[in-house]
């Protein structure tokens, strides 16, 4: 397996660039609720509702154009879709810095939508450069960079904030842009010639993507595992600072405080842990693990009344982030090379379909079940729904045979 120091530039590229597409958006995170109250000449309450509508609308395009960001790289390369997307972000970014209106940022929340499925190719790339067994520990990393990026960003986006709430958009454009540059320079063509294949409209888009996507040996079982789990997953960051601060009376510092502490927890589990728990247990043992962990700490939450328990939960909710980088792994595993780049945006698609999913589930259960016409007051009845559904996952998962989870030949990674 890859240990850091022998990651090659590209990779290191490819990780670089989900960290600083994860910083990006963590920089507009704080002023997001003030250019909403201003642009939509709107008090807080009606602020959320509207950040509500833009993140489904975001979720959605992703949703659409994973498979077909996917199957564009296996068309063209992995290069130009992924540094198309790079500039693309940046120009997005641009077109939020200066919306004149709300109609404008319901613009760049779809632009994001489009540009922000570049993670599809870059898994990709990864794939084709590294072999099987590299590969959940190099996923692991890549949900680490996720986890940095949303624990750097914010701090920097409110530094900036103070600046003016436009400002933190410029500070992300050019981020991306210099990455983009970046990437001009030192990322090669990861995707052989001879493995591209055709487009096809037909498989670029999430209904044929799965109808094509379901004839690869053993994939089935290990996709509908992995919407499953995030679904459940997205219970945190759907829930967490309307729960927190109704259930454990915490300040906005102390939302904050927990949040860098769940980012920087999961990050160290999946940059020290991941490659070392699947190298003694293997793959899909280390994503039941990492689903068990997670369905005990939901359950934890749900049950738990007191603040100072809560933050040494943090700590077992960071093992959750086992499952993730395993999963998408035992995905990869089931592609074969010249559909690497369409399974890997099949992925990307359902994990927005997760972020569709999530919000429709847990935010009007956690209103329900606190708001006065509940027959009972109950904080944690949104972190029951999750745990309920991981455990599903979970044993959906048991049931994949040893053989179906065994390692696959090395042709098809």
């Amino acid at each position: 397996m890859y240990a850091m120091q022998t990651i090659p530039p590209a990779v290191r590229f490819l990780l670089g660039t989900i960290l600083i597409n994860a910083i990006g958006f963590g920089i507009i995170t704080p002023v997001m609720p003030e250019l909403v109250m201003e642009l939509g000449h709107a008090d807080l309450s009606e602020a959320t509702a509207i950040g509500g509508t833009l993140s489904v609308l975001y979720a959605a395009t992703q949703f659409v154009c994973g498979p077909l960001s996917g199957n564009l790289s296996d068309r063209f390369g992995r290069r130009p879709v992924l540094l198309g997307s790079l500039f693309g972000f940046s120009l997005d970014f641009l077109v939020l810095a200066f919306a004149p209106n709300l109609t404008w940022l319901y613009v760049g929340r779809f632009l994001s939508g489009i540009f922000g499925a570049s993670n599809g190719p870059a898994q990709s790339a990864i794939a084709d450069l590294a072999p099987p067994d590299a590969r959940p520990r190099l996923f692991g990393y890549i949900g680490a960079a996720f986890g940095i990026g949303f624990v750097i960003g914010p701090v920097i986006g409110g530094f900036l904030g103070e600046f003016g709430h436009r400002v933190p958009f410029f500070a992300a454009a050019a981020l991306a842009m210099m990455n983009f540059l970046y990437g001009l320079w030192v990322f090669p063509e990861t995707m052989a010639g001879e493995n591209r294949r055709a487009f096809d409209w037909r498989r670029a888009n999430p209904v044929g993507a799965l109808l094509n996507v379901r004839k690869l040996p053993g994939i089935g079982p290990i996709a509908l595992v992995y919407v499953l789990w995030q679904v459940s997953a997205l219970v945190y960051p759907m829930t967490w600072n309307f729960f927190a601060y109704g259930r454990y009376g915490w300040s906005a510092g102390m939302v904050g405080m927990s949040l860098a502490g769940v980012g920087l927890g999961m990050a160290l589990v999946q940059m020290f842990l991941t490659g070392k728990v699947v190298a003694r247990i293997g793959e899909r043992r280390t994503a039941m693990l990492g689903m068990a962990s997670g369905a005990v700490t939901m359950i934890g939450f749900a049950l738990n009344p007191y603040g100072w328990l809560g933050f040494v939960m943090i700590g077992l909710l960071a093992f959750q982030s086992l499952a993730h980088p395993t999963l998408s792994a035992m995905m990869s595993r089931r592609a074969t090379a010249d559909t690497q780049g369409e399974v890997q945006g099949f992925a990307a698609s359902l994990m927005a379909l997760g972020a569709i999913l999530a919000p429709s589930i847990f935010n009007p259960l956690l209103a329900w079940f606190t708001g006065p016409k509940a027959p009972f007051v109950f904080w944690g009845a949104a972190f029951v729904v999750a745990a309920t559904i991981a455990v599903i996952a979970l044993v959906i998962l048991w049931w994949v045979s040893a053989d179906e989870a065994a390692e696959l030949p090395a042709s098809r990674g």
